[in-house]
C-alpha cells in the first residue's frame, strides 16, 4: 500500500461493514467507524488502537452526524475516503400498504445516506485522492415482489451517486456506488426466500475494496448474479412479472436490523 488513508466507514458493526473495517484495518489504514451499537466498534479498535477511532451516532439525526464530522475534522484534518455503507430493510405486505414502513426505509437508507455527505464533502476536498463511496443494491437492477420500499430507497441513492459524479466531477472527488447481491449478513439472515450466488460478508468487502482500489465507478457483484438480473429486466413486461411475481401467501413484516 502506498497510501495510509483516512477513511469515514458507516454502517460498521456488522455485516458487510464489518467486514471492510477489518480488511481497511489489517491493511494499515486509519478509520473513524460509525454505527448506532458501539460493542462491535470497540471491540475492533483494541486490536487496533492506533488506526481506529470510534464515532457512534444515529445518522438520520443530522446534528449527531455533524458533530462526527466535527471530531473527524479535530482529528485529521479531511478524509481520503467515505465509505456510506450503513442501511436498513424491511418488506411489504400486500394487501396492506404501509406508507410508515416506507418512511422508516427511506428515512434510514436516504436521509441519513444524505446526512453523512453534507458531512463527507468539506472533508474529503481536503483529502488525497478523495473517492466518495455509497453502499446501494442490486436491487435497482430489476424490481422485486416486497421491495417497494427497500428498492425505492436503493434506487434513490443510485439516482443520487450518479448525479453527484455530474456535479464532482471538476473538483476532483471521486465518486463511486457499490451494488451487491446477496450477502450473508444479520440483514439477510431473517429473509425467508431464496437467495442465490449468496456471498459471504468476507468476499463481499474483499470485492468491494478492490473496486475503489481500481478506482470503478460502479462496483457490482456476483458477475454472473448481476448478469441475470439484467437479463430479467430487459424481457417483455408480461414475461418479466411472470417470473419474478410472488407466488405465496404474504406472512407478517419483518423489521430487521440497522447497522
Amino acid at each position: 500500500m502506498n497510501h495510509q488513508r483516512r477513511i469515514w466507514l458507516t454502517g460498521a458493526s456488522s455485516g458487510i461493514g464489518l467486514a471492510l473495517a477489518e480488511q481497511l484495518a489489517e491493511q494499515g489504514h486509519r478509520i473513524a467507524l460509525t454505527a448506532r451499537r458501539r460493542e462491535p466498534l470497540r471491540a475492533l479498535a483494541k486490536r487496533y488502537p492506533e488506526q481506529i477511532l470510534v464515532i457512534t451516532a444515529d445518522l438520520t439525526d443530522i446534528h449527531a452526524v455533524r458533530e462526527a464530522g466535527e471530531r473527524l475534522d479535530a482529528t485529521w484534518g479531511g478524509l481520503d475516503w467515505a465509505i456510506l455503507n450503513a442501511g436498513t430493510c424491511e418488506y411489504m405486505e400486500l394487501p396492506r400498504f404501509s406508507a410508515s414502513l416506507m418512511e422508516r426505509v427511506m428515512r434510514v437508507n436516504v436521509l441519513g445516506t444524505a446526512n453523512c455527505i453534507e458531512t463527507a464533502l468539506p472533508l474529503l476536498r481536503r483529502g488525497h485522492e478523495p473517492r466518495l463511496a455509497v453502499v446501494g443494491s442490486s436491487v435497482t437492477y430489476l424490481p422485486l415482489p416486497r421491495a417497494e420500499a427497500y428498492g425505492a430507497s436503493k434506487a434513490a441513492l443510485r439516482y443520487l451517486v450518479q448525479s453527484l459524479e455530474l456535479d464532482l466531477a471538476n473538483e476532483g472527488v471521486a465518486v463511486s456506488l457499490v451494488s451487491p447481491g446477496f450477502v450473508d449478513t444479520p440483514l439477510t439472515a431473517n429473509n425467508d426466500f431464496a437467495m442465490p450466488m449468496r456471498l459471504s460478508a468476507k468476499e463481499a468487502a474483499r470485492r468491494t475494496l478492490r473496486g475503489l482500489e481500481r478506482g470503478q465507478r460502479e462496483i457490482s457483484f456476483p458477475g454472473r448474479f448481476i448478469a441475470m438480473l439484467r437479463l430479467i429486466a430487459a424481457l417483455p413486461a408480461w414475461l418479466r412479472i411472470t417470473l419474478t411475481r410472488r407466488r405465496r401467501k404474504p406472512e407478517a413484516t419483518t423489521e430487521q436490523e440497522i447497522n
